[in-house]
């Protein structure tokens, strides 16, 4: 089996040490502690334009778009047995700069990304994480990559910077989430030295014309 594994974190938190650093970092223990490799990229404080829908990456497979975000994403997503995908909440939904990188990321890299294991993360102050959690979510169930799941949902809880550290149920989420992703990561792995893929058939797109 292989024996380096590597995990992509994307936070999308426009502030470097707010609370959804927190629960990232509690991530990034336990990763350390396991042998994981990880890289930790902050996307909410960059200026990232969302897709135009010009279909370049079709063609090119690389987006149009060269803000030195996406593109430079695209090869660290690919090399990555997992990617976590961390977000504040803002009217119960993530902040719009990173779904802009993530529409673009996902849409325009051409690479297979089955079973590549996928968690997202969500901070607010009070309501809004499970709408949150569910958007982001949404990326991975459509490329054929496994959910990371924890005791409880994949939250964390504070207000002013830093009062997460004060949510040591959500910290501890983390932890377990963290721990169930790196076994994840290597029970597939092993899976596909002994199996192999799971079988795949020509994509079929349904289109109701009337």
């Amino acid at each position: 089996m292989k024996e380096k594994f590597k995990v992509l974190i994307l936070n999308g938190s426009p502030r470097k040490d707010g609370n959804t650093t927190v629960a990232v970092k509690e991530m990034e223990k336990v990763f350390a502690e396991n042998g994981v490799e990880y890289e930790t990229i902050q996307i909410g404080n960059k200026v990232i334009r969302g897709c135009i829908a010009c279909n370049y990456c079709y063609k090119n497979g690389k987006c149009s778009i060269n803000d030195d975000i996406v593109n430079e994403l695209a090869p660290k997503f690919e090399e990555a047995d997992g990617l976590v995908v961390a977000s504040p909440v803002y009217y119960a939904s993530a902040n719009a700069t990173l779904i802009a990188c993530l529409d673009r990321l996902f849409y325009s890299t051409p690479f297979d990304k089955t079973m590549k294991v996928g968690a997202s993360v969500v901070c607010a102050r009070r309501g809004g994480c499970s709408a949150t959690f569910d958007e982001l979510n949404k990326y991975f169930t459509i490329s054929n990559m496994p959910i990371a799941s924890s005791q409880y949902w994949n939250s964390i809880h504070g207000r002013k910077v830093g009062e997460a550290e004060m949510d040591e149920e959500g910290k501890q989420t983390m932890r377990t989430l963290a721990r169930n992703m790196t076994f994840l990561m290597k029970s597939i792995a092993l899976g596909k030295e002994t199996f192999g893929l799971p079988e795949t058939e020509k994509r079929v797109a349904t289109h109701f014309i009337h």
